[in-house]
């Protein structure tokens, strides 16, 4: 297995990347300051299972917190992310905060 390198935002191509044996896993997001939407995010068959998708999700939480965004998860996963991990409730959209049943803010 050859480990996985270091997860950078391509601005250009509006998606975080994570190159893993000669594969490549995504987020895909629209930036509309101070709201970052993750639309999709996808890990190849082959790397499944491996925890890449929650490790990408976590570098996106720490970006946006980091640039004061606001993220609006309209991907699954990360739906099902932020309600596993309330405790990023601080960079979700307030919408979203109700949605999912996350109110509040951090702890």
């Amino acid at each position: 297995m050859t480990d996985a390198g270091d997860i950078r935002d391509n601005a250009d191509a509006h998606r975080y990347e994570l190159p893993i044996d000669d594969q490549m896993a995504i987020v895909v997001y629209n930036l509309s300051p101070p709201n970052l939407m993750i639309t999709e995010t996808l890990v190849p068959r082959a790397l499944e299972g491996r925890g890449i998708a929650s490790r990408m999700a976590r570098h996106v939480v720490a970006d946006a917190r980091a640039r004061q965004l606001l993220i609006l998860p309209v991907c699954p996963f990360f739906a099902a992310f932020f309600q596993k991990h309330p405790e990023n409730v601080d960079v979700l959209h307030p919408q979203y905060r109700t949605s999912l049943g996350l109110t509040g803010g951090k702890s």
